[in-house]
């Protein structure tokens, strides 16, 4: 990257390292053609994204509509990045999934309960990256 050409796109690899460093990111849903986005802590092996939520409006249009879209984001003094997830996501029900994703590194942010477990599957993955420069001149 250059000032010249401030942001480049990341590569499958890139865009699943920069996954399994985040923390917070965003789930967007449609249910009905009504989108929703929520705010989400999650933690990712690269391969799929794991959530914990309690029952309430985002579990509920998981299970109408599993399609969903997810964004991750981050940024130092001299760069940006962002990844988006396209994928399908379910709710673990099975007692060996819920185990295996209780030993994740994945604690809620907030002191709430939060005892249901969400699993997206990664079907499409893209980034960018971008240089944090100054706004060129305008005239």
């Amino acid at each position: 990257m250059s000032p010249d050409e401030p942001f480049r796109e990341l590569d499958r690899d890139e865009c699943r390292e920069l996954l399994k460093q985040g923390e917070l990111g965003r789930l967007a849903t449609a249910v009905g053609g009504e989108p929703d986005i929520f705010p989400v802590n999650y933690y990712s092996d690269g391969q799929s994204i794991l959530l914990r939520t309690a029952p309430g409006t985002k579990l509920l249009e998981l299970t109408v509509h599993d399609v969903v879209a997810f964004e991750t984001d981050g940024f130092t003094d001299d760069e940006a990045w962002s990844v988006v997830v396209h994928g399908r996501a379910r709710e673990l029900e099975r007692q060996q999934e819920i185990a295996d994703a209780e030993r994740a590194p994945l604690r809620p942010w907030i002191p709430t309960l939060k005892y249901r477990w969400v699993h997206i599957d990664i079907e499409r993955l893209s980034g960018r990256k971008f240089l944090r420069l100054a706004e060129p001149d305008r005239w």
